[in-house]
């Protein structure tokens, strides 16, 4: 049986991400120092070590999961999963004392039932714990604390173990939340694709708890977006190095003494400014960004020019009237931000269209199980041609 958690050797490491934030997640890790980035459906592959492992688990904020590689072979039939799974010695990754799942994606015509492929690697995991200590670990589809990632595409099989655990837009940092919070992890991509140089303004007048800002803060302080996670998987495998983690925690700096840019938001309810108020608390930035409860037409804003990013009501899970807020929205953007690079994120066709605004950009993103858009809107002085005509002057 192949011992498959060395700690030496490199590992083939994938982080799973949304639809249309894998770029996003790539430039992340190329300013976190990966240089070789493959861009895979929804997720980017890499090489890394261990260390590599635990890093990226503390300080990616546009990965879901990280996935280290176990093992990659082809297979004939469910017969041929089973046994090339008996291979591996699944009690060198993990103790029986913990609890497990085997979860994944399945798109084989090998299986005509495509949950029998996990019921097969899950019967290769408990049998070579029989076969090898007399005993089996639990299975805990809920809350397992180690998952095994599988993923067929006809005969082809990888098998990896899920090293985060619960999803990593559980940061950990989020006492309170609104009735529809925006994602984490959106909500740091957004931050990315807008292309904002973190040095500059930027604002959010529909804040709600905090998302959008909060994420801008540990962008711009280059803070872990995880630092106040408490948990992840990586720390229930047998070879987890608690030395390594404890070096890369330690490289954390708490103490600021102020942020390189003005952060501010606003909400028009009093309640949800309380909530961002009181997630910002525990956080070394928390107090260098201004909240106000104010409606977005009576927002006062900082500074002249900058970068709004923003996630209005949909419409969706929230009742609105939402062709007359959005009329609103476009007409303060268009009277009140110029000199603005203003981006929305919705899933109302309904309410862009009454923005009344030609957008610069268009991207598709998923907040949850929402397909939105993410527009931008650049905000001249005057109209865009006057202002296309005055820098060809």
């Amino acid at each position: 049986m192949a011992n498959v958690l060395n700690t030496s050797g490199i590992l083939t490491i994938t982080l799973k991400t949304f639809f249309g934030l894998e770029n996003a997640l790539k430039e992340e890790l190329i300013e976190l120092g990966y240089s070789d980035v493959m861009v895979l459906n929804r997720a980017v592959q890499i090489k890394g070590t261990w260390e590599d492992v635990y890093r990226l688990n503390l300080y990616s904020s546009c990965a879901i999961s990280v996935l280290v590689t176990l093992a990659n072979f082809r297979i004939r039939d469910d017969k041929d999963l089973y046994d090339k799974c008996m291979k591996i010695d699944w009690t060198s990754i993990f103790d029986i004392k913990n609890s497990f799942a085997v979860k994944g994606a399945v798109f084989s015509t090998l299986f005509k039932n495509t949950h029998f492929p996990y019921l097969l690697v899950k019967d290769a995991i408990v049998d070579t714990f029989r076969n090898k200590v007399g005993d089996r670990p639990d299975i805990n589809i809920k809350s397992p604390q180690v998952v095994f990632d599988l993923y067929v595409k006809e005969n082809e099989v990888t098998i990896g173990v899920n090293t985060s655990g619960a999803p990593l837009f559980q940061r950990g940092y989020r006492q309170s939340a609104g009735e529809a919070p925006l994602n984490e992890v959106v909500a740091a991509g957004m931050l990315r694709l807008s292309g904002w140089d973190r040095k500059s303004y930027l604002m959010d007048p529909f804040c709600g708890s905090g998302t959008i800002l909060i994420e801008a803060g540990f962008l711009a302080t280059g803070l872990p977006s995880q630092m106040e996670r408490q948990h992840f998987a990586f720390k229930n495998l047998k070879n987890f190095d608690r030395d390594a983690w404890g070096k890369i925690q330690e490289g954390i700096n708490r103490k600021l003494t102020a942020l390189p840019c003005k952060i501010q938001g606003g909400d028009i309810s009093d309640e949800m400014v309380l909530k961002a108020r009181r997630n910002l608390r525990g956080l070394p930035f928390g107090r260098f960004i201004e909240i106000s409860p104010t409606s977005f037409q009576e927002f006062k804003k900082a500074e002249s020019t900058g970068t709004m990013i923003s996630n209005p009501p949909y419409g969706v899970r929230i009742g609105e009237e939402i062709e007359e807020l959005y009329g609103e929205l476009g007409t303060w953007m268009k009277h009140d931000m110029p000199g603005f690079n203003c981006w929305v994120l919705s899933a109302s066709n309904e309410g862009f269209i009454a923005i009344g605004l030609k957008p610069d950009k268009k991207l598709k993103l998923f907040n949850g199980d929402l397909e939105c858009e993410f527009r931008k809107y650049v905000i001249y002085e005057g109209s865009k041609k006057t202002a296309d005509n005055s820098e060809i002057n």
